[in-house]
């Protein structure tokens, strides 16, 4: 798996195919697929988003902006986006996304209640913050100095 800058067919790609659990993600969060397409678009359009890469094919997409203190993240993917490889991927992919955000606290959500949820956010390194608006707010605390 690699990572590089999302294009807007990078985007189509992963929504064309975007799995069930991210749709249910959205619902969950009061948001539908397409206005999250349109918040990924407004961040890829800033140069704030990368595509995730498995051989030939874009699984899935990761975007942030940096909002108050922390850089809060998007993100959509394919149903093979998920499995341990990508979760190893994400553990380094998601430090290089927040030294581009100034080393700020990265800040990711999860709407649903799902055991792998949690886990997944625990190994690449997330600690869990408890509830905010309906979410379970996940942090990862800037890396160390030095």
């Amino acid at each position: 798996m690699r990572a590089r800058a999302a294009t807007v067919g990078d985007l189509e790609d992963v929504f064309r195919g975007l799995s069930k659990r991210m749709s249910d993600e959205y619902v969950a969060a009061g948001k539908d697929s397409k206005s999250a397409y349109d918040n990924l678009m407004m961040n890829l359009k800033e140069g704030r988003a990368h595509a995730l890469v498995q051989g030939d094919r874009t699984v899935a997409i990761i975007a942030w902006h940096e909002h108050a203190d922390a850089a809060d993240t998007l993100f959509a993917a394919q149903e093979d986006f998920f499995n341990a490889a990508t979760v190893r991927f994400c553990r380094r992919h998601i430090r290089h996304v927040q030294a581009l955000a100034g080393n700020l606290p990265v800040h990711s959500r999860s709407w649903l209640d799902r055991p792998d949820v949690a886990k997944w956010f625990r190994v690449i390194g997330y600690i869990d913050r408890g509830r905010e608006n309906g979410a379970t707010l996940f942090e990862l605390p800037p890396a160390a100095s030095g």
